[in-house]
């Protein structure tokens, strides 16, 4: 059994003392890190004062790097700094990124090979759009989207990472794909890396559901054979809610 991992992506939310407020409510009280990763995936400039106040059993993410290691970059942050900075976890190619931002799946293989220099811990996103769903396109989207994240990858680099299955139609808009649904895709990303690595690597690799996971439906999910855990978001933000979804991951231990 893969350790179930839960994770907060806070977005563009929480000014500096409602991140305090939100770490020293909710750091005593997650499950024990040897049962459950948790994390909180927070804005830049927050991420120094979150680490400090992490705890045992509680750890820290940013949203985003830079592949570059240093130079003239203005605005990006780098693996180097983060890893300074005491960051566990970096998401990579989050839907917002690639359909805000443009970013691409070169890009976030760049990345993904950044971040692991850095001993940094990806969470790389992936899924579909509404219209590629309705059109029968989701299999091609993420066979596109993970050969594309893990491309150059070594098995041993590949063991290292997490992946986020975010159905982009099911975030914030209300909507969340049925257990079903949600079950085969992330069933669907295994079959990849098993086919790329080996059925031993992906029997590993842990798969996370991101799409307006909440306190009503954590369990449902966190029941499927093929999600070990959640990238949630605006729930995230609610330190009760959050402690409520970061325990429930025990229920799959």
């Amino acid at each position: 059994m893969r350790k179930p991992i839960i994770a907060g992506n806070w977005k563009m939310f929480k000014t500096r003392d409602e991140a305090l407020y939100f770490i020293l409510k909710v750091s005593t009280a997650m499950p024990d890190l040897e049962k459950v990763d948790t994390a909180v995936i927070a804005s830049a400039p927050l991420l120094r004062d979150l680490v400090k106040r992490q705890g045992d059993n509680l750890r820290i993410g940013a949203q985003n790097l830079y592949f570059e290691d240093e130079g003239a970059f203005t605005g990006e942050i780098s693996g180097a700094l983060l890893k300074s900075y005491n960051v566990t976890y970096v998401v990579i190619g989050h839907s917002e990124r690639r359909h805000i931002f443009h970013e691409t799946d070169q890009e976030v293989n760049k990345k993904v090979h950044a971040a692991l220099r850095h001993d940094l811990t990806p969470i790389v996103c992936v899924g579909e759009l509404l219209e590629e769903r309705e059109s029968s396109k989701t299999e091609e989207v993420l066979r596109t989207q993970v050969l594309a994240a893990y491309e150059g990858l070594s098995e041993e680099q590949a063991l290292k990472t997490v992946v986020a299955y975010e159905p982009v139609w099911a975030i914030g808009t209300g909507r969340t794909a049925t257990s079903e649904v949600a079950n085969e895709a992330c069933g669907f990303v295994l079959r990849l890396l098993a086919d790329k690595y080996s059925q031993r690597v992906a029997d590993q690799i842990r798969i996370q559901y991101g799409g307006s996971v909440k306190p009503e439906n954590v369990d449902e999910l966190l029941a499927c054979e093929h999600i070990d855990g959640a990238l949630i978001g605006g729930a995230s933000l609610d330190p009760d809610k959050f402690i409520k979804m970061a325990k429930a991951a025990l229920k799959r231990v």
